[in-house]
């Protein structure tokens, strides 16, 4: 990823770990942002451990869309550094930030990302396709996952835990942000699959501030997706 201007700041790399701490502003004054998160990040650890560009493009979607996710319970799938969960968690919302239940070391940053941003989320294990019974109390209203359709053998997992926790939690949507590597027949083809609908698709880029878009490259989409059983 590209450095970008005053919303990546990063402290010197420590030699030891690799790991820096990211900043990353919200709100539309650039000299005094509304709030600001910091991110620790150690890119060659583990895919989790590093802020991806979808993550960012949520992050803000979150942020200006705030008024309609006012009062809401918020769920983070595949959260990894979980910015788009720390914004959520920065506007006052129930934030529960997950991860691959095998995934020790990212849990555990995720705790400690929340502690240094003084915000109070819960933090789970939650493991696609596997239902262990935290899975069955978890309601949202809102779940996020930013870059969650990386790897296609986990497609079908990742698609019947969001189905069980769209229709476990009636009236909710499933907010996405992924890169278009294959184009979006492929994400619709998953969703009939799977009794799921697309409400809305945007370029990921359509909303972004220009500073923070000089950041970023690639083609991204933000999907917003609703179950059609039961409806």
């Amino acid at each position: 990823m590209k450095r970008g201007d005053d919303h990546r700041d990063r402290e010197r790399p420590s030699r030891r770990t690799m790991t820096t701490v990211s900043r990353h502003d919200f709100g539309d004054d650039l000299e005094n942002p509304v709030f600001s998160i910091s991110i620790n990040e150690n890119k060659k650890e583990d895919y989790g451990l590093f802020v991806w560009p979808c993550s960012l493009i949520l992050a803000e979607y979150v942020w200006q869309q705030r008024l309609r996710f006012s009062g809401s319970r918020v769920l983070e799938l595949g959260a990894g550094t979980s910015l788009p969960g720390l914004v959520a968690a920065k506007l006052g919302l129930d934030v529960t930030l997950t991860d691959d239940s095998s995934k020790i070391e990212v849990l555990d940053n995720m705790k400690k990302v929340c502690d240094l941003n003084k915000v109070k989320c819960k933090v789970l294990g939650l493991t696609w396709g596997v239902w262990d019974a935290a899975v069955f109390s978890l309601k949202p209203n809102f779940i996020l996952g930013a870059d969650v359709l990386y790897d296609a053998s986990a497609f079908d997992d990742l698609f019947a835990t969001v189905t069980f926790l769209l229709q476990n939690s009636p009236g909710s949507v499933f907010i996405t942000t992924y890169h278009n590597r294959s184009g979006h027949h492929f994400i619709e083809f998953l969703m009939e699959k799977w009794g799921l609908k697309c409400v809305k698709l945007l370029d990921g880029f359509s909303f972004m501030p220009t500073h923070k878009v000089v950041a970023l490259g690639g083609n991204i989409q933000l999907a917003e997706i609703i179950t059609t059983i039961g409806c």
